[in-house]
């Protein structure tokens, strides 16, 4: 069983081996606390190719109803082994721990998106001391930070992984490469302006090689996103030398390398114009030209009137959209992304 950690600066990080704990966070409302799964593994072959690579930390359940993050990091708490290891990993698969039980975007604790939280404050909500454990005692053991995301139950992305843009030509080229390693159809550079808060900003704030990622939706586990984020984690402690062996091509079905494709800027995500019922008429993942046909918003108060056309607003790819019928004005309903290069 975990062992209950109550006071985080009690975590031994150094210490060899695996070993699993349940970090107590005290709830605001009542006694008892929100209890955040926690594994650390130091590898046990000492000198090697990761004996001086960064740690790794790998998260899930950063929203509550995105599942496949939690089961592929939950079955590497058990999976790896650390007598096969050098180096350094960190495994947190149900980040927003309410959230999760509750199958929920944001904790029922505070009402707090978990990753809109960061850097936290240690005498916030529980999620924004959650937050602060991960920005002051998490981030500072570790130089890569995976963030393994789906779009729950709003949006809808092809199997992907990304990154924001960043300056940097030496820091961006890594994010490329070990984006690359997931195997997704797809890498996607996105905005950085779309929401503050968020955990891979405060870790590419403080230098960390910082990779998200899209693997599925619809509040499911899906086999191929799950496959991509288990596969992919396990590809990246490889790329670092903590894991022996050979990268794995996760999809040998798909003969071409990931497609780099970036929406970098606001109005590449475009907000609904009205309260209605959404019918795409795309595919996720097409190829669309300017003014190409995307979809129609139905007003059923109104049965008898036309449709609301929904055209793309450029030529690109379409790498998002609202999955449930039922959408609100101003929500995003499309953004469509354009071909990248490094």
């Amino acid at each position: 069983m975990p062992r209950v950690i109550y006071d985080s600066a009690t975590i031994d990080f150094e210490q060899p081996g695996k070993h699993h704990y349940q970090v107590a966070f005290p709830l605001d409302s009542s006694w008892g606390y929100s209890l955040v799964p926690l594994t650390v593994i130091n590898g046990l072959r000492g000198h090697g190719p990761g004996a001086g690579a960064p740690g790794v930390a790998a998260f899930g359940g950063t929203h509550g109803n995105e599942w496949e993050g939690q089961v592929a990091v939950k079955r590497l708490c058990q999976d790896l082994d650390p007598e096969e290891m050098c180096g350094r990993v960190i495994l947190i698969p149900q980040l927003s721990e309410s959230a999760c039980v509750n199958n929920t975007r944001v904790s029922p604790l505070d009402g707090v998106n978990m990753n809109r939280a960061f850097p936290g404050n240690p005498r916030g909500t529980v999620s924004s001391r959650i937050a602060n454990f991960v920005n002051t005692c998490i981030f500072p053991q570790v130089g890569v930070v995976l963030d393994i995301h789906s779009g729950g139950n709003e949006g809808v992305f092809p199997i992907c992984t990304s990154f924001h843009p960043i300056a940097d030509p030496v820091e961006r080229d890594e994010m490329a490469r070990v984006a690359q390693l997931f195997d997704t159809p797809f890498i996607l550079i996105y905005s950085s302006q779309m929401a503050s808060g968020l955990l891979t900003d405060e870790a590419e704030a403080q230098g960390k090689v910082t990779i998200g990622g899209e693997f599925g939706f619809a509040e499911s586990v899906g086999v191929a996103g799950t496959r991509h984020a288990y596969e992919g984690i396990r590809n990246v402690l490889r790329h670092y030398g903590i894991l022996p062996g050979e990268m794995v091509k996760i999809d040998p079905a798909r003969g071409r390398s990931p497609r780099l494709v970036q929406a970098p800027n606001l109005e590449d995500y475009v907000a609904c114009p009205a309260n209605g019922v959404w019918e795409p008429v795309v595919q996720l993942g097409a190829d669309v030209e300017a003014g190409e046909l995307l979809g129609r918003l139905h007003d059923f108060s109104d049965h008898s009137s036309p449709a609301r056309e929904i055209r793309a607003h450029r030529s690109g790819v379409v790498a998002m959209m609202y999955f449930p019928a039922r959408v609100k004005k101003g929500l995003t309903l499309y953004m469509i992304a354009q071909e990248a290069q490094l």
